[in-house]
């Protein structure tokens, strides 16, 4: 076996493996001494994203600093965690739904693809992030099994408190099956600890399963109830029970939002310019909006204003529900310069920033005069009142240019929580399962509460149950397909220790707990339930810490 790498004498390392990040050694140095062994390690300069975090750590920052930058890091991670939620829920999901809508794809076909990826978006990228490195793919991990463990526990439990209700029987017993079978199949591949290409093929083709059997039990549902029902019965529906068993929510629609146009719209005509517009455009606060929300929103509002005003300058929108379809002439034109740059700069975290095209010619400099090129024809050929034909293109330019920004933080927090784990000594499993799990789920977990209590908890438990296997399949299939396209070569883990068999082993345990006990009570979601599954999770989140602290060993 290869000697350790060793920079100083008398240095010896406490910490081998086949598969150990050299970088997570610094810690065993001195405080004076982990500066050079930065510099003089070349895996610590293999971070992805575009701050090293590691180098900012231990060499930017002085030592008897320490805990003023992990204050910082995390002030920064929750920073993060906002550009993701925000990119995502305002930009990434509506122009994925306007692709759907230009797709003709009806809604459960949308549900189960384009808009699972669009509530998915910050697991998904993140675990892609996460697969690069053998060091941080415990985080992926982590993050995935710890979502899923919070979902199915904390979210389903929070549903089932606020709004007690009857479980839909078919479409709850498939999604938990075909979780089940995803969790089951991690499981063997971590135990592995390798996954091949076939496998890989295999997590994904697994998911165009699961597509084929919501929609061929969906067209079941609706033959069968077409032929049940009549006239009469289907005039004195409940709400919640005009969603059929199958119906797959939008995850992007969060909060139903009041219509104003009519109320609001002017008696005489006006048109504004093409400035006004343009300014009107790029406003990201709701006058209306703003004076009926609390103290708390407009505070948050306002730390968000600067963010949103950059997003709404760089990625477009589409919106189908509207009658000029969100179409703002000079802002759309803007948006063919600033959104091809956004892509350059971003992509693979700004690797073709200085990238020079036959060694002479920046291609920044030509993505930007193309841009404006393409945006002098738009805007000489359209109007201010009537978009043009080719409008819906601009979705998907600005799923594009969203994708690149939510991949671009992605990457940041799992370097930054890397960095964290190093610092703080913690795996980078753990930090998946308690912060990235968090971060990506608090969005989802607020907005399948509120649906539940607008009086459709079914609903809320689908797009539960639903968007978890979209996140494990899509995450580790697409995650490790990326990175055998990379490497050429199989994807490596880490060897699992007791905390992974602690996390795979409880979420398997919940989901058997639910398959077996929710029958039992006639499918009948009940308080008392709700705060078992809380109960669950606490248990679970006291003894993975207790693992990761050393207090729970094997033998």
């Amino acid at each position: 076996m290869d000697q350790p790498f060793a920079p100083f004498p008398g240095w010896s390392a406490n910490i081998t493996g086949k598969y150990r990040d050299e970088c997570d050694l610094v810690m065993n140095f001195s405080a004076a001494d982990r500066c050079a062994f930065v510099k003089n390690t070349s895996d610590c300069s293999n971070e992805d994203g575009f701050i090293n975090y590691i180098y900012v750590a231990f060499c930017l920052l002085p030592p008897d600093l320490t805990p003023l930058t992990i204050t910082l890091c995390i002030i920064w991670l929750l920073f993060l965690f906002v550009i993701l939620g925000l990119t995502a829920s305002k930009f990434f999901c509506p122009n994925l739904s306007a692709i759907s809508t230009s797709l003709r794809l009806t809604h459960n076909v949308a549900g189960v693809t384009l808009l699972a990826l669009g509530n998915g978006a910050p697991d998904i990228f993140s675990a892609v992030a996460a697969f690069s490195h053998p060091h941080t793919a415990g985080l992926a991990v982590g993050a995935l099994f710890g979502a899923g463990i919070f979902v199915t526990t904390v979210v389903a439990g929070s549903v089932a408190l606020v709004k007690p209700f009857i479980v839909a029987s078919r479409p709850f017993l498939r999604d938990v099956v075909f979780y089940m079978a995803a969790v089951f199949w991690t499981f063997i591949v971590l135990y592995r600890g390798s996954m091949t290409m076939g496998e890989t093929l295999g997590y994904l083709s697994l998911y165009v399963v699961y597509v084929v059997t919501v929609i061929i039990s969906a067209y079941i549902y609706n033959r069968q109830k077409r032929v049940r029902n009549s006239s009469v019965q289907d005039s004195k529906r409940s709400p919640e029970s005009e969603s059929s068993d199958d119906i797959v929510p939008n995850p992007c629609a969060g909060v139903i939002h009041e219509e104003y146009e009519s109320e609001y719209r002017p008696l005489l005509p006006y048109t504004d310019s093409t400035s006004q517009i343009l300014l009107k455009s790029l406003n990201p606060v709701d006058s209306r909006e703003w004076r009926r929300k609390s103290l708390s929103w407009r505070v948050f509002k306002i730390l968000k204003i600067p963010l949103e005003f950059l997003l709404l300058l760089c990625v477009p929108v589409v919106d189908p529900d509207k009658e000029d379809r969100n179409w703002t002439r000079p802002l759309n034109c803007l948006h063919l310069i600033t959104a091809p740059l956004v892509c350059v700069l971003t992509f693979q975290s700004g690797i073709y920033a200085d990238y020079l095209i036959q060694n002479q010619f920046p291609l920044w400099l030509m993505t930007l005069l193309l841009g404006l090129f393409l945006s002098s024809i738009v805007f000489c050929t359209t109007t201010n009142d009537r978009p043009p034909k080719y409008h819906p293109l601009f979705a998907l330019l600005g799923f594009l240019v969203s994708a690149g920004l939510i991949s671009a933080a992605a990457s940041e927090v799992v370097s930054l929580l890397h960095m964290l784990g190093v610092v703080l000594g913690l795996s980078t499993t753990v930090l998946g399962l308690t912060l990235l799990a968090w971060g990506n789920s608090i969005g989802d977990c607020f907005a399948d509460i509120t649906i539940a209590r607008q009086g459709y908890p079914r609903m809320a438990i689908s797009a539960c149950f639903g968007g978890i296997i979209f996140n494990m399949l899509f995450g580790v299939g697409l995650g490790c397909l990326v990175q055998m396209v990379k490497t050429q070569s199989d994807v490596q883990f880490e060897p699992g220790g007791l905390l992974t068999w602690v996390l795979t082993g409880s979420l398997g345990l919940s989901m058997v707990l639910s398959f077996v006990i929710i029958p039992l009570c006639r499918f009948q979601m009940g308080r008392p339930y709700g705060i078992f599954l809380i109960i669950f999770y606490c248990v679970f989140l006291v003894i993975a810490l207790l693992t990761e602290f050393g207090m729970i060993h094997t033998m």
